[in-house]
């Protein structure tokens, strides 16, 4: 079995201080320390998923084609730096306008990439920066680490290691 960390991206990976809704390459700016962290996590063994809500496609702001290309630049990018993203899975569902079983607070999507790459669950953990994120990790059996938004992670992920 692997372990893993789960990633919320907004607000975890890509600061959103400028922009609630990212989904164009320009509007992607990296939360500081990112890069070394992801690699400190892969160098620890950690294989790395990204989990995200995308209710903006529900609400006709952007397109599942924006999010999907978006997406390979991001995995482009951490690439360049060295860093494997595993696998990447969104919900494109908003509240507001339909039920889903795959939006966080579920822990859904979590759930299936646990199932698809064999996740040891007592060994892995989501970082995320909502409450939400911490209900979906409870729910799929796994810790959760909330951090401030748009923070640098290393201060929870030294603690993680430890």
């Amino acid at each position: 079995m692997c372990k893993a960390i789960f990633l919320d991206r907004d607000g975890v990976l890509i600061d959103n201080q400028q922009y609630y809704y990212v989904w164009k390459s320009d509007q992607m700016k990296f939360v500081d320390g990112v890069f070394e962290n992801l690699q400190l996590l892969q160098e620890n063994g950690f294989l790395l998923f990204i989990v995200s809500n995308q209710g903006g496609i529900s609400r006709g702001l952007y397109s599942k084609e924006d999010i999907l290309k978006l997406h390979d630049e991001l995995i482009q990018t951490f690439r360049k730096n060295k860093i494997t993203i595993t696998d990447i899975l969104f919900c494109p569902h908003h509240s507001d306008n339909e039920k889903c079983l795959c939006r966080k607070p579920e822990p859904l999507m979590v759930e299936k990439l646990i199932a698809r790459y064999n996740i040891d669950k007592a060994e892995s953990a989501m970082i995320g920066d909502n409450e939400s994120d911490m209900i979906a990790a409870s729910g799929a059996g796994i810790s959760g680490i909330k951090i401030e938004a748009n923070q640098n992670m290393l201060p929870f992920i030294s603690k993680l290691l430890q």
